[in-house]
């Protein structure tokens, strides 16, 4: 074992056809999709992946569980740095041994790019001259921050599949081919988690990393708690990734004795939970609500070294992606000090009013269509079938 890491597992019979490496539980889970598709095409094939439960779920061999050590901002991760240089190196060696056909490599740029360029100079990757393809899906936010990217990319990787249709154009100035594959949200057959309706209990989304979710959710609690002074009815659900991050948020809600009957805990995996308003972290999850026309705001707190770092280093207006994409506050955001229990109250109350609700609508339906590729292509039309009807 190597810093905590254990050596990976064989892979079951031979070589994988295509390894996953997806480092977040909304990688995970839109990996996952993937392979479920993939496996339906061709029962045979082989998949092999660094990611977690849902891949596993999907078919692929689970080799090691990243979104169990999935973590964000610039100080968590430097207390982590041994840990995942072992991880890294484990995981190369694992590949030089056990070289696949292809690997897609799922957002989790901080890793994701380090391992791309390592196969380039191990010569293990088509653009060094060696064999195995490299995709990227969900490909790094270089119109936040690090645009330079790009190059290297371009460099190293065969496609990148994105999910937002501007992302095609930051990188128009490469060769690197780049399509715009459609979201996974919007995707047929695709069930969403949420629903709104007006009556049901309002959402607490702290996140689905153990640092943020230490962060985010006290916050919301002490938002929600302010609001029952005003409204003693209201109910809350919490939703969580993992039993990790669940025992967290029970830990976190026993410094709160008055929510105990107010809160209750429900996985993600299930779907069309109704829900009237919302406070939440800017993840992946907070545009699923968004697309379901859910009413509320946004609430996010950082290590302060990692916000001003992030000030510094990225620059867009809104740290919520439909934010983003729509070009104004669908959902105000509250960061750092500006999230205090007073305002996130305000933003429950106020959005159990008609106003809200039809805004919230009208917000949803234009992202769908934003989403939504001009033609019937998805991720896996990107990922496969080559030309060889094989990978």
């Amino acid at each position: 074992m190597t810093s905590g890491v254990p050596a990976l597992p064989e892979p079951v019979d031979r070589p994988p056809d295509l390894l996953i490496v997806a480092g977040e539980h909304s990688g995970d889970e839109h990996a996952a999709h993937l392979v479920a598709e993939l496996k339906a095409k061709d029962p045979e094939l082989k998949i092999a992946c660094l990611g977690g439960e849902k891949l596993q779920a999907a078919g692929a061999q689970l080799l090691y569980d990243l979104t169990a050590v999935s973590i964000v901002g610039f100080v968590e991760v430097l207390k982590h740095y041994n840990f995942f240089k072992a991880l890294f190196h484990r995981t190369l060696d694992w590949i030089e041994q056990h070289p696949p056909k292809q690997i897609c490599f799922v957002d989790y740029p901080g890793f994701n790019l380090r391992l791309a360029d390592q196969l380039f100079q191990r010569g293990l990757s088509r653009k060094a001259g060696g064999k195995i393809e490299l995709s990227y899906y969900i490909g790094p936010q270089i119109w936040a921050w690090k645009a330079k990217r790009r190059f290297k990319m371009a460099k190293l990787l065969d496609r990148v599949g994105v999910i937002f249709p501007f992302e095609v154009d930051c990188y128009k100035d490469t060769d690197l081919p780049v399509e715009f594959v459609g979201h996974p949200f919007v995707q047929p057959g695709y069930e969403m988690p949420f629903v709104y309706d007006a009556e049901a209990p309002i959402l607490l989304l702290p996140g689905s990393r153990s640092t943020p979710v230490s962060r985010i959710f006290p916050v919301l609690l002490d938002g929600f708690a302010k609001a029952l002074d005003a409204k003693p009815d209201l109910l809350a659900r919490v939703i969580y990734p993992s039993r990790q991050i669940l025992d967290q948020l029970k830990e976190i809600l026993t410094a709160y004795p008055k929510l105990q009957d107010k809160v209750s805990f429900h996985s993600n995996e299930k779907k069309q939970m109704p829900a009237s308003a919302v406070l939440m972290s800017s993840g992946t999850m907070s545009l699923s609500v968004a697309l379901s026309g859910i009413p509320g705001a946004i609430a996010y707190r950082l290590h302060p070294i990692s916000y001003w770092m992030g000030r510094y280093l990225v620059k867009v207006p809104y740290i919520g992606i439909a934010n983003l994409l729509l070009d104004r506050p669908l959902h105000k955001e509250y960061i750092q000090g500006v999230a205090t229990p007073s305002r996130l109250a305000d933003e429950i109350l106020e959005a159990s009013s008609a106003e809200a609700a039809e805004e919230a609508s009208r917000g949803a339906a234009e992202l769908m269509q934003l989403l939504s590729p001009d033609d019937s292509s998805s991720a896996v039309d990107w990922l496969w079938p080559r030309s060889d009807t094989k990978l």
